[in-house]
């Protein structure tokens, strides 16, 4: 029953229908035309868990701890006398004695006494808190997939931009893009998955298509690290191009080189940081490059911006050790 098929039934018959609104599931007051609380269902005294003595003479404004003396809502019901008008799902948000914090829905309907012509304002309350809270949810949900979707859109772009194509032919820049793409869908997948178990099922994911046989990459036992999306999706991205590097210039260039991936917590309380490191030995000397390559750009921007921490590369002559630290 709304509010407009309970005004009807007050003005026609309203001894018939006081018992009619005590059955009524939402909170209902009936105020005077100086907002004194007149009467209130039974639902009104359960949901605030109060009694008719706290409510009945007292102002409206007043009730509880005065979470209802908000200014608007003030001003829309001095106008509903006066105009004629309703107020309809107006929006209260505070912490309720004995009841917390919640999302309330104010609506408010004049109406004349059938019998002596006073006039009354009938207020009904809504607790929509758990609905408020899915609808915030979801506005959540949909901002961070338009947040992952713009992301994804750039890193694409990028990718595709920023990979080399002098002195390649057609294959093989599609086979270093697609190279690059792959990884990062795999470690889209990896932190999409209710099921991963973090960082381990990412490194032996995101490696397995690059790093050919067992023997060449050790991914070495450590903790089971659970990983958001964003860092799944960066740290999928660094260890492919430490592969594709390892590949082309590295430990993998040689049948006797070796990768090995490892990482621990670190910081002194051991929660707060985790390092991951990557170790090659067995390859040819390295030296540091003259000029920085879109692979190393990568690098450092997906562990500062995306991971907010950063990463450290070594080239020393046993091979290139690069460590990654970043807040779990």
């Amino acid at each position: 029953m709304d509010l407009d098929e309970l005004y009807r039934l007050l003005r026609g018959a309203h001894v018939r229908a006081q018992g009619v609104v005590d059955t009524i599931r939402d909170p209902l007051l009936v105020l005077s035309s100086d907002f004194t609380v007149i009467s209130a269902n039974p639902a009104f005294y359960r949901t605030f868990e109060t009694d008719r003595e706290s409510t009945v003479d007292v102002k409206f404004h007043d009730l509880g701890n005065r979470q209802w003396d908000i200014p608007e809502l003030r001003l829309l019901l001095e106008k509903v006398i006066p105009q004629s008008a309703s107020v309809f799902d107006y929006e209260v948000r505070g912490t309720f004695p004995r009841v917390g914090y919640r999302t309330m829905l104010v609506s408010a309907q004049r109406l004349k006494h059938p019998d002596n012509g006073q006039q009354i304002i009938l207020i009904s309350i809504t607790d929509a808190t758990e609905r408020r809270q899915r609808e915030d949810e979801k506005d959540i949900l949909i901002g961070e997939l338009d947040h992952r979707i713009k992301n994804l859109l750039s890193i694409t772009q990028a990718l595709a931009r920023q990979t080399g194509v002098e002195g390649r032919s057609a294959k093989e820049y599609r086979d270093t893009f697609l190279g690059r793409f792959e990884a990062l869908a795999r470690s889209l997948n990896i932190g999409s998955s209710k099921d991963a178990s973090g960082l381990p099922e990412l490194a032996s994911a995101v490696m397995e298509p690059y790093l050919g046989g067992p023997s060449q990459v050790k991914i070495a036992d450590g903790p089971e690290i659970a990983l958001t999306p964003n860092q799944a999706t960066a740290l999928g991205l660094i260890m492919h191009e430490l592969a594709t590097n390892a590949i082309k210039y590295g430990a993998v260039s040689r049948p006797e080189g070796q990768v090995e991936i490892c990482w621990e917590p670190k910081g002194d309380d051991h929660a707060s940081m985790l390092q991951l490191r990557w170790r090659e030995r067995g390859g040819p000397e390295t030296s540091p490059p003259s000029t920085t390559g879109f692979g190393m750009r990568l690098i450092r921007f997906s562990a500062e911006r995306e991971l907010g921490g950063q990463a450290e590369l070594a080239y020393l002559p046993e091979g290139l050790t690069a460590t990654v630290d970043f807040p779990r």
